[in-house]
């Protein structure tokens, strides 16, 4: 068989099998689909060591652990030929931001108001994989988010979008609503070109910030990030930063918001990933009655649920202690008797705020005996010894 009979042959396979991997894409409702090489973000590995070294990535070990793998996409897997990037649009049906005015209602961010994304995109990759890898005779892996992948930076030189001065992922055509997914596979497929940077000389991702967890364009400290305090971070959350976070309970949309690309963005309603009508604007009276039974009720199906009730309420109690409603102060009062010592201390803070001080320090008197060392310091930076 002539040589260029069989590059010929090989190239007609690749563009099919493209195409094939397009069409499903459009099919399974991705908005966009585009493919790199795992060789095409080389200066990701040193970027993301840098990252951790100066210890930005506060108390997420996982990525420390993980670095190797998460850097080089061939350490990750060797074999892979091919990294194919989808992006899912969840934009908003209107600014995230308006709750933030309201502040006796929980600010929820988008992606979460609704199924847990990381499983809509997972069982539509699936689906994709199991009909490519069919198809092509190749083996395929599908990953979104929790695997040790730097999606960002494949998005972006994949050509979906690029990374903009926020970190996250920039669309032309849906600004910074994109949820992205990946199908990595030892099949050798038609590559795209990067996306180039359109941020120019715009700020509006950076100024909006309201905790500046930006020490410069295009580099975060996640620990000064509401998305990193309320979901990711554990332990008690700094009390400079309280103030700051307003009504924010999970996760904080502003950065995204800020963003000018967003104008070209469509409703996500087409995808079915619309808001749950009761997550929108839930009141913070109404969160704080939750016990564990009835947040694993609400929350079923939600990436919410994952941080758990305890750690959902201490963001509760930071948004009733930034709201100035006294209206919440029974609630807060019954709290801070609460089993758990992440509940009790950011109760303190709450009515240390919400009440008058004479009755503050009447509460104080009246308190049973404290053993947890994070609640007694909440005690303490409250004024009572």
């Amino acid at each position: 068989m002539p040589e260029a009979y069989r590059d010929d042959k090989e190239r007609r396979r690749r563009d099919n099998l493209t195409e094939f991997v397009r069409t499903e894409s459009a099919a399974k409702g991705f908005d966009l689909c585009r493919i790199t090489r795992p060789d095409a973000i080389p200066e990701a590995k040193q970027r993301l060591g840098q990252f951790i070294d100066a210890g930005l990535h506060g108390t997420m070990e996982w990525m420390a652990e993980t670095r190797e793998r998460r850097g080089d996409p061939l350490t990750l897997w060797s074999e892979v030929r091919s990294v194919v990037v989808f992006g899912l649009n969840y934009a908003p049906e209107e600014d995230p931001r308006g709750i933030l005015d309201k502040p006796d209602k929980a600010a929820i961010s988008v992606y979460a108001r609704n199924r847990d994304y990381h499983d809509i995109i997972k069982g539509r990759l699936k689906e994709i994989a199991t009909r490519f890898a069919a198809r092509a005779g190749a083996d395929v892996k599908v990953f979104v988010d929790t695997a040790p992948v730097m999606e960002k930076p494949l998005a972006a030189a994949a050509g979906l979008g690029w990374q903009g001065k926020h970190t996250n992922l920039v669309s032309r055509t849906h600004g910074s609503w994109l949820f992205l997914g990946s199908m990595f596979t030892t099949a050798d497929l038609v590559t795209d070109e990067a996306e180039a940077d359109h941020c120019g000389s715009c700020r509006a991702c950076l100024d909006v910030c309201p905790t500046a967890a930006f020490p410069a364009p295009y580099q975060i400290d996640a620990r000064r990030c509401i998305s990193y305090l309320t979901i990711e971070h554990k332990g008690p959350i700094d009390p400079d930063l309280r103030p700051l976070i307003g009504n924010r309970i999970y996760g904080c949309d502003d950065c995204l918001a800020a963003c000018p690309w967003n104008k070209f963005a469509v409703s996500a309603s087409e995808m079915k990933l619309k808001a749950r009508e009761d997550l929108k604007q839930p009141s913070l009276a109404f969160l704080l009655t939750l016990d564990d039974a009835a947040f694993r009720a609400l929350f079923s199906g939600s990436p919410v649920k994952r941080i758990g009730r305890d750690r959902f309420i201490r963001n509760v109690l930071i948004a009733a202690g930034n709201s100035g409603e006294t209206a919440l102060i029974a609630q807060c009062r019954e709290l801070a008797g609460d089993a758990a010592p992440a509940v009790r201390g950011m109760a303190v803070w709450a009515l240390s705020r919400l009440m008058e001080a004479g009755e503050f320090s009447a509460f104080a008197a009246q308190r049973t005996d404290e053993s947890d060392d994070d609640v007694l310091h909440e005690w303490r930076l409250a004024g009572v010894g």
